[in-house]
């Protein structure tokens, strides 16, 4: 194998494995060392910069960083990344000297942004600072889009949304609420530089099956039914609740019911319980509640009696899989299942629909109806139309929107300036020792066994009577602190100096988890069965070494099950091995305030 490159910025980041698994590649070590030390807003800050709403993501987000915590591999449960975020968040102080300045002089660019969720204020975020006159439009009240809309307050409080939202639009951006956008013709005959459309996937699917039109009265979309109940258009709901979906907005409507008078509500999912899509905590939150959730079960038919919808009909089915994997649900035989309801809910995924696109300005849709647009640039085959969050490729979620917004920020920016889009600015990294004396380190490096800390909850009474009661009620500052002592602080990194390598050994012969091998070199297949431990995942690169002048051999790292405890470097005799912090930021349209570089 070659010698690895680490100067090439993508090496260490992929090592950091929970900020490369976070859409947003928020540096999430560098700000839990900062809530270790109690220094909330700079933490938050480090948040801001990258995901935008650290509030609303440190209740709401789907974790996607936390299957890859490297401490998971020590202790089974990764760090809660995600409920420290909130710790920030909640005991930051008054950021408004931190916020970045927007100049009263503009630079002359108008920027559309249809719909005023995650993605298009994460646009409006980055290119506001850079002298840009935004417009947002939205039919919605305020902005936030769907985090307002179908996220319920007992997950995230009004108050915090308002917040982070009002955050970015007090940057003088020009507010249109309750303004349908009917006309994307009409949009760009207004003289706008740039269009950005972030639009969501606002269309429920329904399910057309038996009686679904003479009970339509109780049968609702979940989506739209949780958007009249956060706009207080519903206040109540029957006894009797059938949530038909296994997704997290299913999740969110039968919470939701059971503080609206759903005295007794079910999920009901065609999937086996351990393939429902919705998070593992959401599933647990509403099992906590008394809600059941029954698995392997196809509706076949809504149950109407004199004009009024009474129940439904399922059938029992089983999870069967072929050589490949695939699955079928095939029926078990047993009779049809009969569940009473007085109100369905019906959650079972959402699509895109732009009904207000005209498809003769040269804007291509695919085969799915739905808009081309780069995965690298998030811009439309109509060069001055660019799109994100759910608009572009389809439901994900806040922390992927957030993502989307800032790649199409730098497009539109770029853009604007008559640049080549497919051009992208580098990343802001640096590599900086860790070293204050010969076995002195700069952060904490011990790795012991150290549990996962439980997050604590309002009583179910109280919460369960209020839909505007937050359940969770977060870390206090003092388990926060033991929470953030878990991480095992992976962006710093063990980087070799082959010309300082004596070869004595002592590396290999202290590392608690067999990751350093000095061997010849060969091929990446056959080198990884050669070294002290197999290194079987394939998705973590191999660190190489150049050969080392006495013997030819190569040190071999597995960053795989490397802890970054920093026992290599401390026991080498000859500081062929140093700790360095890595610090990766990605590339924005503007440094929006500048934290990282404190």
């Amino acid at each position: 194998m070659r010698p690895t490159d680490i100067n090439d910025p993508e090496y260490f980041h992929k090592v950091v494995d929970c900020q490369y698994a976070c859409p947003a590649h928020t540096p999430v070590p560098e700000y839990i060392r900062l809530i270790a030390a109690e220094r909330y807003t700079e933490a938050y800050m480090v948040n801001w910069e990258s995901n935008v709403f650290p509030g609303v993501l440190g209740r709401t987000c789907d974790r996607p960083c936390e299957p890859a915590c490297r401490r998971g591999r020590v202790d089974e449960e990764p760090v809660a990344i995600c409920r420290l975020k909130r710790v920030a968040a909640d005991n930051k102080g008054d950021i408004s000297d931190w916020l970045p300045e927007v100049p009263l002089i503009k630079n002359g660019k108008k920027i559309a942004l249809i719909g005023g969720g995650p993605a298009s204020l994460t646009v409006a975020r980055d290119l506001a600072p850079l002298g840009y006159e935004i417009h947002l439009y939205d039919e919605q009240i305020a902005g936030g889009g769907m985090m307002r809309s179908q996220i319920p307050s007992f997950r995230l409080p009004e108050t915090v949304l308002n917040e982070e939202v009002n955050y970015i639009l007090d940057m003088g951006i020009h507010t249109h609420f309750k303004t349908y956008v009917s006309s994307l013709r009409e949009v760009l005959n207004q003289g706008y530089d740039a269009v950005f459309v972030g639009t969501g996937a606002p269309k429920g699917r329904d399910l057309n099956i038996p009686g679904r039109e003479e009970g339509k009265a109780n049968i609702h979309i979940g989506i739209e039914w949780l958007a009249s109940v956060a706009f207080e258009h519903t206040n109540k709901i029957g006894k009797n609740v059938i949530v038909l979906g296994g997704g997290n907005t299913a999740m969110d409507c039968c919470r939701t019911s059971r503080r609206l008078g759903g005295d007794h509500v079910k999920v009901v999912v065609r999937s086996p319980f351990s393939e429902m899509k919705a998070s593992p905590w959401e599933k647990e939150d509403a099992q906590h509640e008394d809600i059941p959730i029954l698995d392997n079960h196809v509706p076949k038919d809504f149950v109407v009696e004199n004009g009024r919808l009474v129940g439904m009909r399922f059938e029992k089915v089983k999870a069967v899989y072929d050589e490949k994997g695939k699955r079928s649900l095939v029926p078990t035989g047993e009779p049809l299942v009969y569940i009473e309801a007085d109100d369905v809910l019906i959650a079972i995924g959402q699509e895109n629909t732009f009904p207000w696109i005209e498809r003769d300005l040269g804007l291509q849709f695919d085969n799915w109806n739905m808009p081309v647009v780069s995965k690298k640039t998030f811009q439309s085959t109509l060069d001055q139309v660019f799109f994100g969050g759910d608009a572009a490729f389809g439901p994900e979620n806040v922390i992927t929107a957030v993502a989307h917004g800032h790649h199409a920020a730098v497009s539109i920016d770029l853009f604007c300036q008559g640049k080549d889009v497919q051009v992208r600015p580098s990343p802001l990294t640096n590599l900086v020792s860790q070293k204050m004396g010969i076995h002195e380190w700069i952060y904490d490096s011990e790795v012991v066994n150290d549990d996962r800390y439980k997050v604590p909850h309002a009583e179910k009474q109280k919460t369960l009577r209020d839909r505007k009661v937050e359940v969770e009620l977060g870390f206090d500052k003092g388990l926060g602190f033991k929470e953030a002592q878990r991480c095992l602080n992976c962006d710093a990194q063990t980087v070799f100096y082959t010309n300082r390598c004596i070869e004595c050994d002592a590396c290999v012969d202290i590392c608690p988890t067999s990751c350093i091998t000095f061997t010849t070199n060969g091929e990446e297949d056959d080198l990884r069965t050669r070294l002290n431990a197999p290194a079987l995942n394939l998705s973590q690169d191999l660190y190489v070494s150049d050969l080392l002048p006495a013997t030819q051999r190569v040190m071999v790292k597995d960053e795989d099950v490397c802890l970054h405890c920093g026992l290599c470097a401390e026991r080498c005799p000859t500081a062929a091995w140093d700790m360095q912090k890595f610090l990766y930021s990605t590339s924005k349209a503007s440094n929006v305030c500048g934290v990282l570089q404190l």
